[in-house]
């Protein structure tokens, strides 16, 4: 894990699977910006409290609790409490998920969560089992329990995502403006500039761009930036390369607004994406033992009521990588 005092963060994939990314992190003073993902976010919490501004109101997920977000929705994060918080996170692709809800659920349509925060310490046991597999090296189980993990969501808390058809005037000049700005993401216009191109005003323009991203047009070229420099750096290019290519100043720049949104600087995050291309072809077996543990967690002991003892099987702080 990287990280400088109390917090600490590990962002990485794992070869066997493929379409997921993996995060395992404890942050105290950590704030992200308003951002998106492409994936879905799965955090599972395992101590303190995660703060995050979704859909114009503040969430609030304790231990035992899941943050869920869908793909392309603005958020933001913070801690709750002054100690911060801890979790371990999953973020499947849309297509990972929707082969899951097709199989598994009677959802119709583009699958998603309908709340942002579920309290559930049964799937935040299955996320950290994930994550553990993850790093041991046991596909099968990796595998089996992401799936376990998201069906169960999806069953609890899923429905169809509804559509985005671009119907109004303003939400047409704000896709048009969006294309400008992804086409000139080194070199964009000043707003005033866009507006007239687009034949309209820059508060017109600032409204609806609002309306149909949920952020301004600058805070959107920023995420936008970000997601492209990762896209760079899983491709091979080096930091300050990515960063003059999407527009930042210099490393610096990419470094300070990388980890506000994905929450490791992008040399951590590319050392990780370089171990995965390393393993990739690798047949990895799990261990008798890692075996034996794991069906002792997934197969936890109920409650008198027959509800299942809450396990989050999280590292201790000594076995963080």
């Amino acid at each position: 894990m990287t990280g400088s005092g109390t917090e600490r963060a590990r962002h990485w994939q794992y070869a066997e699977l493929p379409g997921v990314d993996l995060l395992r992190a404890r942050y105290v003073r950590k704030t992200f910006v308003r951002h998106t993902h492409e994936n879905f976010v799965i955090a599972a919490i395992a101590d303190g409290v995660e703060v995050f501004h979704h859909r114009g109101a503040d969430q609030y997920a304790g231990a035992g609790a899941l943050a869920l977000v869908n793909p392309d929705t603005p958020h933001t994060g913070r801690a709750g409490v002054p100690e911060g918080w801890r979790y371990g996170a999953v973020y499947p692709s849309p297509e990972v998920v929707a082969e899951i809800a097709a199989e598994t659920t009677a959802i119709r349509g583009t699958p998603g969560f309908v709340r942002p925060v579920l309290d559930d310490p049964y799937t935040v046991s299955l996320v950290h089992q994930v994550l553990r597999a993850a790093d041991e090296g046991n596909a099968l189980a990796a595998d089996t329990l992401l799936r376990i993990a998201v069906t169960r969501l999806l069953r609890l808390n899923g429905g169809p995502l509804p559509r985005r058809d671009v119907r109004t005037a303003g939400a047409r000049t704000a896709a048009r403006a969006r294309a400008v700005l992804e086409e000139r993401m080194a070199a964009p216009p000043a707003l005033e500039t866009l507006a007239a191109d687009l034949g309209t005003s820059p508060f017109a323009l600032l409204r609806a761009f609002r309306d149909a991203y949920g952020m301004p047009p600058h805070a959107w070229l920023t995420d936008a930036r970000v997601r492209r420099a990762r896209r760079l750096l899983d491709a091979g290019t080096t930091p300050a390369e990515a960063a003059l290519t999407v527009g930042f100043t210099d490393q610096p720049h990419l470094n300070r607004h990388f980890s506000r949104i994905v929450g490791v600087p992008p040399g951590s995050y590319q050392r990780e994406r370089k171990n995965v291309q390393d393993a990739r072809g690798r047949l990895l077996l799990p261990s008798d033992e890692w075996q034996n543990r794991q069906l002792s967690q997934t197969h936890a002991p109920t409650t008198e009521d027959g509800r299942t003892r809450p396990s989050y099987a999280t590292p201790s702080e000594s076995e963080s990588p």
